[in-house]
């Protein structure tokens, strides 16, 4: 087995989890630890499965099987980062909302950035193809 299909998503994580943290800090002026997890820019799962597909695509071509099945399952995480996820985000808010005004003592308070915008998608992908090229040429 070639150790780059192994360490690609790995290292795509390890590297896109501060850049996310540096930059949501930069934007709201202090330390962003309340905004690590999902959500945020750029996406760590977008950048993960793109990093994998660019692998794939120039370690054995895009007439490969395995180029079709990163594809598809690049697709299936972005839809779910930006629509399912934000649905999910929207519904913590409202259960937040109504917690608030029932005066609910009990209730945990929900997260409710959870999805990711088509801005920040981009961001991942963007990352995830560079990240596949530098990790292709390291490991050749």
């Amino acid at each position: 087995m070639d150790i780059a299909y192994l360490v690609t998503p790995l290292i795509t994580w390890i590297l896109v989890g501060p850049i996310k943290f540096l930059i949501n800090s930069a934007r709201t002026r202090q330390w962003a630890f309340g905004l690590v997890g999902n959500g945020g820019f750029p996406s760590n799962h977008s950048a993960v499965v793109s990093s994998m597909a660019t692998l794939i695509a120039l370690r054995e071509g895009i007439g490969h099987p395995a180029f079709g099945v990163a594809v598809t399952l690049a697709f299936i995480v972005i839809i779910d980062a930006n629509s399912l996820r934000q649905h999910v985000g929207k519904q913590a808010a409202a259960i937040n909302r109504l917690a608030k005004e029932a005066g609910s003592a009990a209730h945990t308070h929900l997260r409710e950035r959870m999805g990711h915008t088509l801005v920040e998608i981009a961001g991942g992908l963007c990352t995830g193809v560079a990240i596949g090229f530098l990790v292709n040429a390291l490991f050749s």
